[in-house]
Formats: C-alpha cells, structure tokens, sequence
C-alpha cells in the first residue's frame, strides 16, 4: 500500500485541529483530524453544485457568483464552464493557506482557474462578505463544511441558522439561488430553508464523478 505523506499543516482560525494537506500517490486529502474534508478523486458532487446553480439562473446574462470555500477548485473550474464568459465569480476563502496550496502543490488540480479574469478571491469569512453584500449575487454556493453545523469551525454555524439564512437571502438578487452542500440529508435545515423564504429543491448526487461513491445532498434554495 502507498503510504500516506503530509505535505502541510494551516490552522483554523477559531477552530481546534489545524487542517492537514496530505498525498498518497497522486491522490490528494485535506483532512481535519480523523475526518477527510476533500478528495481528489471525490469531485462529483461538488461539481454538481456549479451545473445545478446555473441551469436554475439561465435567463441570467452576466451572474454575479459566490463561492464559499476554494478547497480543491472543483467547484470554481466548473463554475468557469457554467456560468459563461460573461460571469463574475468571488472566492471566498477563510484559510490563506488553502490559496497558496492552490498556486503550489495542488496547483495541477486547480489548473491555472485562480488566475482566470472572472475570478476574484478574497481571503476572509463568506458569511461577513454575504452580511455586507445585499443585492449583490445571483447565486450563492457554500462548500465550507460537511453541512449544516460548523465541524472544521463553530463559526460555520452562523451560516445555517434563521438569521444567516436571511442575510443570504438579503444577498441575492430577487430570483437568485442559494446552494449548500452536505455530506448528507437535514430535514430540519430544509424546513429552516423554506421558512426562511425559499422554495426548496433538494438533490442527492454521488461524491465521484462516474457517479459512484457516497451520496451527497445539494440543497437548491431559490429567492422567492
């Protein structure tokens, strides 16, 4: 078996375990203590949160995009194919050195995307960029953690109650989508959701691309 090598190590800011970049081969993980965050050969739900956000905003001629969380770039390359030239897409990245993976050692999976003109990172938390950004976005994608509870950082957990879910909503222009991705189902945040003034789409989509692989759950929460 090919051993596992660590590459790096980022701490958290208010979180516990520091983050830990990790290669086997040609695979690579970023793991928080025992829990595997990400996965280079685990794309396909993350994908799926890019194709399912912009068939739902077509009409959209120039959609301002969110993305919470860089991490491998699976979410942003497919962003770049889905929601066209004329798309403008923000990064936001609470881990600095997650950024600089992405221009060093993984810098062949993120295969030069940070560099595209559309895009634009920012080195900070998503949720005080979402709380400063009313009417700024047609569509929303939070990737920061393995759902709704803040397991790599407590302050995740802001994001997913009645009140972040507003300020989301005061975020997105009229008609825009909110997309959240967990590592499984969450009846109560779904009902928290559609309280909250969305009209709720839920979809299960396998962690690989080839469609094998643990089922995920891609919440699709439209701005009535």
């Amino acid at each position: 078996m090919i051993p596992r090598e660590l590459i790096a190590t980022a701490p958290v800011p208010g979180g516990g375990d520091p983050l830990r970049l990790v290669r086997r081969g040609s695979e690579w993980s970023i793991m928080l203590g025992a829990n595997e965050l990400m996965n280079s050969r685990l794309s396909g739900s993350e994908e799926a949160m890019s194709t399912l956000a912009a068939a739902r905003i077509v009409g959209v001629k120039t959609p301002q995009v969110l993305i919470g969380g860089l991490g491998m770039g699976f979410t942003l390359r497919t962003a770049l194919q889905a929601f066209g030239a004329r798309a403008s897409i923000e990064v936001a990245e609470l881990v600095p050195e997650i950024v600089e993976w992405a221009r060093g050692p993984m810098a062949h999976l993120h295969d030069g995307t940070l560099d595209d003109p559309r895009v634009r990172i920012h080195v900070g938390d998503v949720g005080a960029l979402i709380r400063s950004s009313a009417g700024a976005y047609d569509a929303i994608l939070l990737d920061v953690d393995n759902g709704p509870d803040g397991l790599s950082r407590d302050g995740n957990d802001a994001l997913y109650t009645a009140q972040g879910l507003q300020q989301a909503r005061t975020a997105l222009k009229p008609g825009g989508v909110l997309v959240v991705w967990s590592s499984g189902p969450d009846p109560r945040f779904t009902q928290r959701l559609r309280k909250g003034g969305f009209a709720v789409d839920e979809e299960i989509v396998r962690a690989r691309r080839t469609g094998g692989g643990a089922r995920h759950t891609i919440w699709l929460a439209q701005r009535r």
